[in-house]
């Protein structure tokens, strides 16, 4: 775009510089800012980033957003806008209009980006996907996502989180999904959204931009999706366990690292072998096949690709160190994700099995209900030590003890403490699970312990 067309996008005011300046990215973390770039000033709670437009002129940047100047002087190009936030949003929207390919937006309470990475790999077996980085799914990340688009893909694959009302809407505006897949509806950011039947609702309004050949697809063994059974006006394909799912799985095993089943679908049949742990993955993998086939691409080419799955940093990484297994699931948590993650635990066998457990943020008044159940969920898969990190992680070891009073365990106020406990408990032969919502910072029990 040039500067010209990008303040049009976003009804902005050019108040100096080059209007025919042509922009080749953008950015809103000024230590990206480059050659081309346009640098959208985001103002946070801590730090307005306008203070960073004459470090960004000086790495190569083109073009500049700004909200707090209506008048100014400069080689370099000044856009005026009400709102740098919306005006990001607003260019992001249009410059994915530009593009005809089918977009694919995940989102879910749990598993968004470990779908999002198996639906693009299943994908690419035949076609050039564009996928979000990492988590970059948010109001800010989301938008500069999309500015990664190009001529040669073939799809798109978008995560896409929220956490509060209208968050949803705004990003389907600005991703435009042709097809769309919702995971499940937790309890995660309840908080915020009050009831799982609010955040059902919020999370179909990725569906806003929907076509007449648009499609959901859903996990119907979620009890709040499969009641959207014959209530949406466009196509829906189910993946579950079910025998109403269009892709049913079957005959699940873990064993030696890896998960295994059959996946029925009319009347054809395919084996799956994911090189991860955990039935939740099942779930994931089939939403990965719907969307291939649903693409054109062949199950059997999906399928394969899945074989070479690896799970991102921080989710359900497998380490050894000093022969002690470390499942690191630091990256953050739920309640429906630590079961998922204690379910794992219990697959391993060999010597004893170790929760290090923090505490799972933005639940409201479900937290201390949340919290206990998962402190039972952990007994009844095996737990022979329960370490918490946290006041409200306590009720884990409260819904622990309710089955099991000898259970051993140890409540830490910080994961300095939970490292000196772990390392004077776990030995030669033991797996510890560790795993706590993302302001916990549990990776640094991570990284000690390896």
């Amino acid at each position: 775009m040039t500067v010209k067309e990008a303040a049009e996008a976003c009804s902005g005011k050019i108040l100096c510089g080059n209007p025919a300046a042509l922009i080749t990215s953008v950015c809103t973390d000024s230590r990206q800012a480059g050659v081309g770039s346009l640098f959208v000033p985001i103002c946070g709670e801590h730090t307005d980033a306008h203070i960073y437009i004459p470090a960004v002129f000086k790495a190569g940047a083109v073009a500049t957003f700004t909200q707090n100047h209506q008048s100014m002087h400069d080689s370099h190009a000044w856009i005026a806008v009400p709102d740098t936030l919306k005006a990001l949003q607003t260019l992001a929207a249009a410059y994915r209009r530009k593009f005809s390919l089918p977009v694919i937006g995940i989102t879910g309470s749990v598993g968004k980006t470990t779908t999002k990475e198996m639906v693009a790999l299943a994908l690419s077996s035949e076609l050039k996907v564009m996928k979000t980085q990492g988590n970059q799914n948010s109001q800010v990340g989301l938008p500069l996502t999309m500015f990664q688009l190009e001529e040669n893909q073939q799809a798109a694959v978008i995560e896409m989180g929220m956490s509060q009302f209208g968050e949803m809407s705004r990003l389907a505006e600005i991703a435009a999904p042709k097809y769309a897949v919702i995971t499940n509806i937790g309890i995660s950011h309840i908080e915020n959204l009050h009831t799982q039947e609010n955040i059902l609702a919020q999370k179909l309004h990725i569906t806003d931009q929907f076509q007449e050949n648009s499609v959901l697809f859903l996990n119907g063994d979620d009890p709040h999706l499969a009641s959207l059974r014959g209530k949406l006006p466009f196509e829906k394909i189910y993946v579950g366990t079910s025998e109403e799912c269009d892709y049913r799985a079957k005959n699940v095993q873990m064993e030696n690292g890896h998960t295994r089943f059959l996946v029925n679908h009319g009347k054809l049949e395919w084996s799956v072998d994911l090189p991860v742990l955990g039935t939740h993955h099942v779930i994931n993998a089939m939403l990965g096949i719907a969307v291939a086939e649903k693409l054109g691409v062949s199950a059997e080419n999906a399928i394969c690709a899945l074989k070479n799955y690896r799970p991102l940093a921080m989710r359900q990484q497998i380490h050894e160190a000093n022969r002690i297994t470390i499942i690191d699931d630091s990256y953050n948590a739920s309640p429906d994700a630590v079961k998922s993650s204690l379910e794992v635990l219990s697959s391993f066998k060999k010597g004893r099995r170790v929760a290090a457990l923090a505490d799972m943020l933005e639940l409201g008044e479900r937290s201390q209900k949340a919290h206990y159940e998962c402190g039972i969920y952990a007994v009844k898969s095996g737990v022979d030590f329960l370490v918490t990190v946290g006041e409200r992680a306590k009720e884990i070891v409260k819904g622990a003890l309710s089955v099991d009073p000898k259970l051993e365990y140890k409540e830490c106020e910080t994961n300095e403490q939970a490292v000196k406990a772990l390392k004077q408990y776990l030995t030669a032969g033991d797996t510890v699970l560790i795993k706590g919502s993302r302001s916990m910072h549990t990776d640094e029990i991570v990284r000690a312990l390896l």
